[in-house]
């Protein structure tokens, strides 16, 4: 899915309007239905909205939903700031139809503190869409403070009100904090970023049928992770093949005390279904990795850590989990990078390695997947200033050295050598413990070792390692999943994706 710009956004309206063709007050019709539908599908315990507006299509689209809302049986008031003010005329067009309902009052801003906000009222924020190009002041940022002191349930139409969609917010700016955004037809790019993502709650993408043609031929450098892309691009197993079909991994990972490492990064490469499996570790680790994971092969690469990377050249190699930065492994890594030049994917204490001089980037082989988590990156290439920016300068390093980046956040980004970003939407805050970006380590060292091209492996791997967690955290909870329970849910994905991808007969 395209994750395209406002002036974009309003470019596919317009373009819609005039192809389909449409009215542009139908359109407006479309997003409220499409949102009333959901709030009545979702709150049923909330039988009373109140639904603040502004003058703009945004207004008019929280207009039309009050509308909607007291047709289906919702208690309904509706604020604005002044009804003298000039409104759209789609939203003025609203406005009169809602002024023949009787049984919806239309209230200014200033009745806020009077109004009975008990616990079954619902905030809906309908003021400011994705036009906004400035932050909210005066009266409307008046009243986004005192909505954002409520303890009601708030949903936000299509963004929340001062938050703007392509860049970041600055730190004193005013935004309505929603519970929930209803938004139209794909993901805004402030959305995914943890600086403005936390206005946003739960997010949910409603098809208003906006162009398709436009979709498919407007450029857009920003892209979602959906369904469709992952069903493309996963490869069903095929009935007549052997283990030497599907590659040999090799895990460069452990040292004594992180051995631990080597485990789920080797479990989670058998998971995700590489034909031959080893692991190079240090000999303190071979009794453990033997008997957690007897399916995979064990390589001595030294006593208590690894001081030989000796790989065969038609192995696909992940480096870096629990691998430590002893300064025989440091010597034997940098010069084992300098004479290999297949891809590989380097993670944790291999970047850590790297990331101590720069001249060492030189030596990563071009098309190698680096996957740093914020801090790696930062020792890698430097500070930035927010996750806008760290995303930028990502952007120009893989540019630069050729090689895929997997920035690790709560939506990972995945950048490839052309600057182009692909954001996951799988996963959830029960990946923030350690051990799991060793996980995906070995899952992407799979993907990559079984012929899925770079891209596709990042893009697969990362949606499979976030897909995965979330059937963990539905059975375990988000506090109490482990890392070994992602990789045990491996299974699970891959049913379904299989599932997805049979032919009905």
């Amino acid at each position: 899915m395209k994750i395209f710009t406002a002036e974009q956004i309003r470019a596919w309206d317009q373009f819609t309007i005039s192809h389909e063709p449409v009215p542009s007050i139908q359109l407006m019709e479309r997003a409220s239905i499409a949102v009333a539908h959901w709030i009545s599908e979702n709150c049923k315990y909330h039988r009373k909205a109140v639904v603040f507006c502004g003058n703009g299509n945004n207004g008019g689209d929280g207009i039309a939903v009050a509308r909607m809302l007291y047709q289906k049986g919702f208690d309904v008031d509706v604020f604005v700031n002044n009804l003298k003010e000039k409104f759209s005329h789609d939203a003025l067009v609203n406005l009169k139809r809602l002024r023949d309902i009787s049984g919806i009052s239309i209230k200014k801003f200033s009745d806020i503190d009077d109004y009975n906000f008990d616990d079954k009222t619902m905030i809906v924020d309908a003021l400011f869409g994705t036009g906004l190009s400035r932050s909210l002041e005066g009266e409307y940022k008046e009243v986004v403070n005192q909505l954002n002191a409520k303890k009601n349930i708030k949903i936000s139409i299509d963004v929340p009100s001062g938050l703007p969609t392509d860049k970041i917010i600055e730190n004193k700016d005013c935004v309505f904090n929603a519970d929930y955004t209803l938004s139209f037809q794909s993901w805004k790019r402030t959305f995914l970023h943890p600086e403005a993502g936390e206005y946003t709650g739960k997010v949910f993408i409603l098809d208003i049928d906006l162009s398709k043609e436009y979709a498919e031929s407007v450029a857009a450098e920003y892209n979602v992770i959906d369904d469709h892309l992952i069903d493309s691009i996963f490869q069903p197993r095929k009935e007549f093949s052997h283990k030497g079909t599907y590659g040999k991994v090799m895990m460069i990972a452990g040292s004594y005390g992180k051995v631990g490492a080597a485990v789920l990064a080797t479990k989670s490469a058998l998971k995700t279904g590489a034909g031959l499996t080893f692991t190079l570790a240090p000999e303190c680790g071979y009794e453990i990795l033997q008997t957690s994971c007897p399916e995979a092969m064990f390589f001595a690469g030294g006593k208590e850590h690894i001081e030989n990377f000796d790989v065969d050249e038609n192995m696909t190699c992940g480096i870096g989990p629990g691998l430590g930065t002893h300064p025989q492994t440091e010597k034997s890594f940098l010069n084992f990078l300098k004479g290999y030049n297949t891809p590989l994917i380097l993670d944790a204490d291999a970047l850590n390695m790297i990331s101590k001089d720069s001249k060492n980037l030189k030596f990563i082989p071009e098309k190698s997947i680096l996957t740093p988590h914020p801090k790696e990156f930062e020792r890698l290439f430097g500070k930035t200033d927010n996750s806008f920016d760290r995303l930028e300068l990502a952007r120009e390093k893989a540019k630069e050295l050729h090689v895929y980046i997997v920035l690790k956040d709560h939506h990972t980004q995945i950048i490839n050598p052309k600057g182009e970003v692909y954001y996951n939407i799988t996963g959830n805050a029960g990946l923030a413990k350690g051990g799991s970006g060793d996980i995906l380590t070995g899952i992407l060292t799979s993907l990559l070792a079984q012929g899925y091209s770079e891209e596709d492996t990042c893009i697969l791997g990362v949606w499979l390692h976030g897909k995965a967690a979330d059937f963990a955290s539905e059975k375990y909870s988000k506090e109490s999943m482990l890392p070994t329970d992602v990789i045990n849910e491996l299974g699970s994905v891959f049913k379904e994706l299989n599932k997805r991808t049979e032919k009905d007969l």
